[in-house]
């Protein structure tokens, strides 16, 4: 299923370390797109450009605060996941609410890092998440499938995996999918893998793929999408290399 990607992933881990300033470039651009991306998807209006000049420190005139924490919050939960990483960090739901509170930082912090304590439903999906009662029996059983049932799957299967069976869950009121996406790449980093983008223009898909799994536990074409993102990451980091 996976033949491609590996062989491409191993290409990549032969060519390794690489240069010290490629290497530097080509995070900062997959930072950057995944930071604007991640929320665009969820309606900021900042550009790309807009989003690389706030991460610069600048105020875009005309966009709000939050459009403008957004980013910046985004930017600190990639720093969080990357220490995670350095530090081969067993993965925890202190980790995942952590990662919650700095995207919601200044936005929303009375619900930053806090399950929810009412139901939420999902705009445009079939799937609805579970009543607030059942949230924790829902994330710790999670958390056994993660460190039980997931450690025999590809890593991108994994990934994908987590990211929707904790959207799945939605414990949050607010900033689930921004989550769910940083937790999806914090595990094929964990594996090597460059980080990897699920662009706003490929939005319906993943949603559709997303609700499929939810009402179907059919994660096939999710598993699929994320997989296309992982080789563009891929393509992009051996293009440094020719």
């Amino acid at each position: 299923m996976f033949e491609r990607i590996n062989q491409k992933k191993a290409r990549l881990d032969a060519a390794r370390p690489l240069p010290k300033y490629t290497l530097k470039s080509l995070q900062e651009k997959l930072f950057l797109e995944w930071t604007y991306n991640s929320n665009a998807i969820e309606g900021n209006t900042l550009t790309i450009n807009e989003t690389k000049v706030v991460l610069e420190g600048i105020t875009i005139g005309g966009k709000t605060l939050r459009e403008h924490l957004e980013v910046i919050n985004h930017r600190d939960a990639i720093a969080y996941v990357e220490e995670i990483v350095q530090k081969k960090e067993s993965f925890s739901e202190w980790q995942i609410k952590n990662l919650h509170r700095l995207v919601l930082k200044g936005i929303d912090d009375t619900y930053a890092g806090v399950y929810r304590q009412e139901q939420v439903f999902i705009s445009g999906a079939k799937h609805v998440p579970p009543a607030h009662y059942v949230i924790q029996e829902k994330m710790e059983q999670m958390m056994n499938w993660y460190h039980k049932e997931s450690v025999h799957l590809h890593p991108i299967e994994r990934g994908a995996m987590l990211h929707a069976i904790f959207v799945g869950i939605h414990p949050f009121i607010d900033g689930n999918d921004r989550t769910a996406r940083l937790l999806l790449n914090l595990e094929l980093m964990k594996d090597g893998f460059p980080p990897v983008i699920i662009k706003v223009e490929n939005r319906l898909a993943y949603y559709e793929a997303l609700d499929q799994a939810h009402t179907t536990e059919d994660y096939s074409d999710f598993i699929e999408l994320v997989e296309r993102e992982v080789e563009d990451s891929l393509d992009l980091y051996l293009s440094a290399l020719s």
